[in-house]
């Protein structure tokens, strides 16, 4: 089979085939009888790429920020024309590989946080072969 075969084009639903949400969100409460007021359809694309140009999808594998509740195989929204800031979360190249860890400025540099006690922290040094590759703006995670 080619390579071309295996791909599908991919369709873009029509606004009237999207889930519905109710107007009001979804509440975590009791059910609320005011499912008469539903609102147009969510467009996770809309709601969750501000800069489509700059924004990049990727999967965790590991462990090193199951502590902020990033599990394996969530999906991390990246966007890569956001400024890091201090605590921010975000995906690093260090020495060759890809990390996703907490930012934390200091005087002496940078350090990247894993959230799991397991894992030590990564000094960033004037020398190291670094690149903040793109800031984690959404954690999609599956739940069953």
């Amino acid at each position: 089979m080619e390579y071309d075969d295996m791909i599908q084009e991919e369709t873009v639903p029509q606004e009237d085939q999207l889930p519905r949400m109710a107007q009001d969100g979804v509440h975590a409460g009791f059910p609320s009888p005011a499912t008469d007021y539903m609102t147009q359809a969510v467009d996770l694309n809309k709601e969750l790429v501000k800069h489509p140009a700059a924004t990049f999808y990727g999967r965790v594998v590991g462990d090193s920020m199951i502590d902020a509740g990033v599990e394996e195989g969530d999906i991390l929204v990246i966007d890569r024309s956001l400024d890091a800031q201090n605590g921010d979360m975000a995906v690093c190249f260090v020495d060759g590989e890809f990390t996703l860890k907490y930012l934390k400025f200091h005087e002496a540099g940078l350090t990247l946080v894993p959230a799991n006690d397991r894992y030590p922290s990564i000094e960033i040094s004037e020398g190291s072969d670094f690149i903040m590759w793109g800031v984690v703006t959404y954690v999609i995670k599956k739940v069953r």
